[in-house]
């Protein structure tokens, strides 16, 4: 049999960046080393067990057992867009303007399907998280990436495009609170970002995973509280971080009903829908005392561990500030390293794994990301490790 041969997309896919580093982790692990994994953003604490009870609940219920609606059932749009009100003060019709996901990054990557044709060129920002580029790609659509870097806040600067590449573009992916630089935004960028998308015509896709994983008390903004977001925009937001649910796989996009629509088109072509038993757990994480939210424990922790992570990188002498949201640490990787090289070296004489910058895009170069997703034991012996090769 002739060896089978993969499409011309995915031979387009940019390699995988991290497969170096799994086998890496794999060949020290078998040296007998303790390995301390700071490259996962992946939430190590459990999902709370009033969510995990409703789950049970609604799995016994046989209603639940058949196809789900592939838009996502009446009372999850209607909850999602109640918090929507709550949280950010916008408003939402729950059966236009609101589609149920498979997680976030499901609805991410099919956008593109929705909206793009071969030849379209998509503005991205850099570094990023890989499903922006990755789905462009899979719709024939070519990628423009926008720099992400510290001397703007990691925030891209929209008066950099060239006037014809705007003219071209047909869609803008951003996501603040940002993954993987921590960086955050306000309104006024918010606004920038609208006008500059009315101006062109272009359809603003904000991946809104993180707003929720603040400190200090600050609540980050949703970019659809910006006046006219919503007639070029939507929103996508995940309970994965939220609610520590990553593994539930529950998601919705909001805002534009056009943009709401085209999306659920593909998703109806694609897919079946969300198990309805884990819609009514959603339900019911929603419609929570938000102190779980803003205030709850889980935040505490992660504020605890970015405290005691970014004091004693600073005591250590690196460069890294203290981020204001997300559960990540952008580090400056120090002089005579690249970020690939500064990966390897950690992980070979002190067992952490972390993620190298430029994995997330050509900006990142020069800097290295860490999870906040091992507990304060494990990020203090980190730093004991770190200090020995001072």
């Amino acid at each position: 049999m002739p060896p089978f041969e993969f499409s011309e997309r995915l031979k387009q896919l940019p390699p995988y960046l991290f497969r170096e580093i799994d086998r890496m982790k794999e060949e020290v692990k078998t040296r007998g080393v303790d390995i301390i994994d700071l490259g996962v953003g992946d939430p190590d604490l459990p999902t709370p067990q009033f969510i995990i009870k409703r789950l049970q609940e609604a799995a016994q219920d046989p209603s639940t057992h058949r196809y789900p609606s592939y838009s996502g059932m009446d009372d999850f749009r209607v909850e999602v867009a109640r918090w929507y009100q709550h949280r950010f003060g916008v408003e939402l019709d729950p059966k236009r303007e609101v589609v149920t996901l498979i997680g976030s990054k499901e609805g991410l990557a099919h956008m593109p399907l929705a909206f793009n044709n071969p030849g379209d060129l998509n503005l991205i920002t850099s570094p990023a998280y890989p499903v922006y580029h990755i789905g462009t790609l899979f719709a024939g659509a070519q990628s423009y990436f926008l720099p992400l870097l510290k001397e703007n806040n990691f925030l891209p600067d929209l008066s950099q495009i060239p006037a014809e590449v705007a003219r071209q573009a047909k869609m803008l992916f951003f996501n603040y609170p940002n993954n993987p630089t921590a960086a955050v935004a306000d309104q006024e960028f918010f606004r920038q970002v609208t006008d500059f998308c009315q101006a062109y015509q272009i359809i603003a896709v904000h991946d809104a995973a993180y707003t929720e994983l603040a400190y200090d008390g600050f609540r980050p903004p949703s970019f659809l509280e910006t006046p006219g977001a919503k007639q070029i925009g939507i929103e996508f937001h995940s309970l994965s971080k939220t609610f520590n649910m990553t593994g539930w796989r529950l998601g919705f996009a909001v805002g534009n009903a056009e943009l709401v629509e085209g999306l659920g088109l593909v998703k109806s072509n694609i897919d079946s829908g969300v198990f309805n038993a884990i819609q009514w757990a959603g339900i019911t994480a929603l419609n929570s005392d938000q102190a779980l939210v803003a205030e709850r424990e889980s935040c505490r922790i992660y504020q605890q561990r970015r405290d005691i992570l970014v004091q004693g990188l600073q005591k250590l002498g690196y460069t890294v500030d203290l981020p204001k949201a997300t559960f990540y640490v952008w580090l400056t990787v120090p002089p005579g390293f690249t970020s690939a090289q500064f990966t390897s070296y950690l992980l070979e004489q002190a067992g952490i794994v972390t993620t190298p910058g430029n994995g997330f895009g050509a900006p990142g170069e020069g800097y290295v990301r860490l999870a906040l997703t091992v507990d304060q034991a494990r990020i203090e012996e980190a730093l004991t490790r770190l200090a020995k090769l001072s």
